[in-house]
């Protein structure tokens, strides 16, 4: 089966997220209406991996494509996997997740109907935010409140079924 994003032998998808901070604020961004995964349910970018692309790459690229932000990957932060559907087949996912300092300011969503915020760790749940997205925002936050708020940082503005996260 020719599946987009595909790991070859394990038939699942790898993609990979990024886990935006400044200042102690993580950026969140709503899904468009019209995904057919999870419609307008909050979440940190990511996206499915090119042929042949490193997650690191992959994650600046899906940066670039959801906010319009350039980024700078700052360190892997774990891996998630999750069950989906596709083509009427239940297939496993593999995402890597990364901790990224924002490199420019303007956000520009490719939806109109899409927002983001920029929210404290605290503020999380004050949005329509899965489990799933949660664990992922805690893994760029172990050890550190803002890992990224280094003096030179520029200020910048299908996960169904259960979700196995590993800490590195």
């Amino acid at each position: 089966m020719d599946i987009p994003g595909s790991t070859g032998n394990t038939g699942g998808k790898r993609l990979a997220a990024a886990v935006v901070m400044r200042k102690g604020l993580v950026l969140l961004v709503r899904r468009s209406e019209t995904e057919r995964f999870l419609p307008r349910v909050w979440g940190v970018p990511c996206g499915k991996l090119e042929p042949g692309e490193s997650p690191e790459d992959g994650v600046l690229r899906e940066l670039k494509e959801e906010t319009g932000l350039l980024g700078e990957v700052v360190r892997k932060v774990g891996e998630s996997s999750f069950m989906s559907e596709y083509r009427g087949q239940e297939i496993k996912n593999w995402q890597d997740n990364f901790l990224v300092r924002p490199l420019s300011r303007h956000i520009t969503l490719p939806e109109p109907d899409q927002d983001h915020r920029w929210l404290s760790p605290d503020e999380l749940h004050t949005v329509d935010i899965d489990e799933y997205n949660i664990d992922i925002v805690r893994q760029a936050l172990a050890g550190s409140p803002d890992p990224t708020s280094s003096p030179d940082a520029t200020e910048s503005a299908d996960a169904t079924g259960s979700a196995h996260l590993t800490n590195f």
